[in-house]
């Protein structure tokens, strides 16, 4: 974060909620309001040999650490660029005989820097790592349990020549973990990929309908020369406009939920009550619910097969939602993409009313189902959703993030297919089947399901 950004943001303390941020100048849709590094962040245990563990892209070909075997590396820029925060973590790997698990690795990191730099406030952040809350008083005994494990596992793996520190010390960082740590994605935000502590983001308090998003973009090393070269960091964004000394919000968890399902989530995971405006008057609850005239045995029914509930629940139901959007992609999968596209396009309808209009999941959903359409050489409605979904994506990754890179191509090409359907419909179905005889038509990758689907990464 550059002083200059610095500048765009002021910490106040917000009613009932604590600290906050608020906006000093104004914002409109798409703003970045601040980019942040993280403070420290690592792979997660399952994706360490597939994922660059400086810029969190997923490669094929990863050069690794030749000295402790763990750590891999796009390339020497990458792990030069990795040096400061592994060269502890390298000779704590060899000591140990292995790495310990992505928490423990993340407390260590954490602590490393605390030893070079203090706990105290570090260039670019407005609050220390000293100063964020850890919640470590409204643990359970489960929770406690596994901290008391983590603080051990911690104490075994941190070499005895670093700076020790106490026991309540250890437990606080695990706590800040457990309830900032903040989850990253691979370089199309496709899938989950690692989490890092983001001191700043962690002030940006929640909303269930937000004005800002936040996005991770994986920074570029690819350019010719260094000094062109970006690091990783998240983004915050605004979703519209912001007047200064207007609250900056994110939301902590999908609002695909009715109101007393997200608050019971927020309540479990971040310990707080949501008293937003859209929880205290479940505003757009009944679409989420919604059921068709006549029929009162919903809960029944949800149980019962797709056939069953489609003439019961309504067309935004949530629950109807959410098996939609399984059919499209199975079906997708399985290249049966008319039937998939009629799936898709209720899907996308029903969120349409549900979702904020510049929410990203709300863009990559339509996106998927724009080439759905695409695919089923349902073309005109394919074009209008991948060019919604640009709209959409403009706003909350940017112009320059991968996935609305990909989306640009696809917008084009489906223009280009657009205006040759619209000339000669005939010659166009013509020279479609004989591409697809040649080339077998990909289906864009879903989202995975490896970590939890809030904001911040907690731990399982």
């Amino acid at each position: 974060m550059t002083p200059g950004e610095m500048e765009m943001v002021e910490v106040f303390t917000s009613e009932g909620k604590g600290r906050g941020l608020k906006a000093v100048k104004e914002f409109w849709a798409g703003d970045v309001i601040f980019a942040e590094p993280a403070y420290a962040a690592v792979v997660f245990d399952s994706l360490t040999h597939l994922v660059c563990h400086t810029c969190f892209k997923r490669q094929e070909k990863l050069h690794r650490c030749g000295q402790c075997k763990f750590a891999h590396y796009c390339d020497r820029t990458c792990q030069k660029d990795a040096w400061l925060n592994h060269k502890h973590e390298c000779s704590a790997i060899k000591a140990h005989g292995k790495a310990p698990n992505e928490n423990i690795r993340l407390a260590a990191r954490i602590m490393w820097r605390i030893e070079r730099e203090g706990g105290g406030l570090t260039e670019g952040c407005l609050v220390s790592i000293d100063d964020l809350q850890n919640h470590v008083e409204n643990f359970g005994e489960e929770e406690k349990k596994e901290l008391r494990a983590d603080v051990e596992s911690f104490l075994n793996f941190w070499p005895p020549q670093s700076q020790q520190f106490g026991m309540q010390y250890i437990s606080h960082i695990f706590g800040v973990i457990n309830c900032n740590g903040f989850t990253l994605s691979d370089q199309r935000g496709l899938q989950a990929v690692g989490v890092g502590v983001f001191p700043n983001l962690c002030l940006v308090n929640h909303d269930c309908w937000p004005n800002c998003t936040v996005i991770f973009n994986n920074g570029n090393h690819e350019a010719v020369r260094s000094m062109f070269h970006t690091q990783m960091r998240i983004e915050l964004r605004a979703l519209g406009k912001i007047s200064p000394g207007e609250e900056l919000t994110v939301s902590y968890v999908d609002f695909l939920n009715v109101s007393e399902e997200r608050r019971k989530q927020l309540q479990k995971q971040y310990y707080f009550d949501c008293t937003c405006e859209h929880c205290q008057k479940g505003i757009k609850d009944d679409l989420m619910l919604a059921v068709k005239e006549g029929e009162n045995k919903v809960v029944k029914l949800c149980r019962e097969c797709l056939k069953k509930q489609e003439p019961v629940l309504g067309d935004t139901n949530i629950y109807l939602l959410k098996i939609l959007s399984i059919a499209s992609e199975v079906l997708s999968y399985l290249q049966m993409f008319e039937e998939a596209s009629g799936y898709a396009k209720r899907m996308v309808d029903g969120y349409m009313k549900i979702y904020h209009p510049n929410n990203a999941q709300l863009g990559m959903a339509v996106m998927r189902a724009g080439v759905t359409h695409w695919h089923a050489s349902l073309i005109e409605s394919g074009h209008g959703m991948i060019c919604k979904a640009y709209a959409i994506l403009l706003v909350t990754h940017g112009p320059t993030h991968p996935i609305t890179k990909d989306l640009e191509v696809m917008r084009v090409q489906s223009e280009m297919e657009l205006r040759m359907f619209q000339q000669n419909e005939f010659m166009y179905y013509k020279m479609r089947e004989a591409a697809l005889k040649n080339q077998k038509i990909q289906v864009m990758a879903e989202p995975t399901n490896e970590a939890p689907s809030g904001l911040f990464h907690t731990k399982q």
